[in-house]
């Protein structure tokens, strides 16, 4: 470990040099490589942490760039996943660090295994059903987590530490009805406040790796149009499913959710019931009579009316220019079958 690249924040009172080294020897993961991911992501890297998993299904779009602050246009045109476009640019910032890009749907059969190596997990995502996963196999793995959101100009984040504060399932017990609650896509978001809550989560990670006596325990709440700031105090709930109840509902479901819209790019995922590698050289060889198709090692694309398919090596699957998920399997059904 270079200490002159980490001298500006050992000099900080309660880092130095013996939290710096806890820092590096650190093992992270980051669910979700978007707004919230991207930012977490940069300063871990910058601030040394050894260990980074970046964890993300999606791959690189144009409207990623006004708040996705580790893509650019390059990574676009490349049509990059995320998570490995985001671990090509981390590389580049810090060479001394492990990066490891998985570009993979995160679900019940493998949340476990992506997390349980590491020290603490991030969240970056952008739907409360991951959320809910992450929470039941971090809570009965006893793995410390930190949740955060940000939508419009609004932002929150809390620190859930299993056994010692309230697990997200304690203040927020089921997942909101459709329609229910603003989405970024009806409501928008601010890259200032996707920034200010990743900036949050970084530094509540490091109070976490160094030991800190400061780590937060309060449930933050933003408004940076409003100009207003919550620390909000929560207890844990005795009638909680997860951390009283030992309920891991979501994780334990053996009713997957194959379909999933994704959040603001009018696009629906499909990830069939059986999966397998994929011959991307075979699929475009019998497409290419149908549309435009492109592909590279990560995956394949294919152009054909108004809609775009993405194919993935596991054979997951996004269709952009749908909204609508019958819409979306009847696509797969007829190009790929399913």
């Amino acid at each position: 470990m270079s200490l002159e690249r980490y001298s500006r924040q050992m000099l900080f009172y309660d880092i130095g040099q013996h939290g710096q080294t806890l820092i590096g020897k650190a093992k992270v993961a980051i669910i979700g490589v978007g707004a919230l991911g991207t930012v977490i992501a940069n300063n871990l890297a910058r601030a040394g942490v050894g260990y980074i998993r970046l964890v993300d299904r999606d791959y690189v779009e144009l409207s990623n760039l006004q708040r996705q602050t580790l893509f650019d246009e390059q990574d676009f045109n490349e049509r990059l996943p995320k998570s490995a476009a985001a671990a090509r640019h981390l590389k580049r910032v810090n060479s001394e660090i492990h990066v490891d890009p998985v570009v993979t749907d995160v679900n019940p059969s493998n949340v476990e295994s992506l997390i349980s190596d590491v020290d603490l997990v991030m969240d970056g995502t952008d739907n409360f059903e991951t959320r809910f996963l992450i929470n039941d196999a971090c809570v009965k793995n006893s793995i410390p987590w930190i949740y955060g959101a940000a939508l419009g100009s609004c932002g929150t984040t809390m620190n859930i530490i299993p056994g010692q504060t309230p697990c997200i399932r304690c203040f927020i017990r089921d997942i909101p009805s459709p329609g229910k609650v603003q989405t970024c896509s009806s409501a928008g978001v601010l890259n200032m406040i996707t920034g200010i809550v990743g900036c949050y989560e970084s530094v509540e990670a490091l109070k976490f790796i160094t030991g800190s006596p400061d780590l937060n325990t309060k449930m933050l709440y933003i408004d940076i149009w409003k100009n207003s700031f919550e620390a909000i105090k929560l207890e844990r709930d005795t009638g909680c499913p997860v951390c009283s109840g030992n309920t891991y509902e979501f994780l334990d479901s053996q009713v997957r959710s194959y379909t999933t819209k994704l959040c603001g790019s009018n696009s629906v995922q499909i990830v069939p019931h059986k999966t397998g590698r994929i011959n991307f050289e075979e699929i475009a060889d019998r497409m290419k009579k149908l549309g435009k198709v492109e592909y590279n090692s990560f995956l394949l694309k294919f152009y054909a009316g108004s809609f775009e398919l993405t194919l993935f090596p596991d054979g997951r699957a996004i269709i952009k220019n749908v909204d609508d998920e019958n819409v979306a399997k009847s696509i797969y059904s007829e190009y790929l079958g399913i």
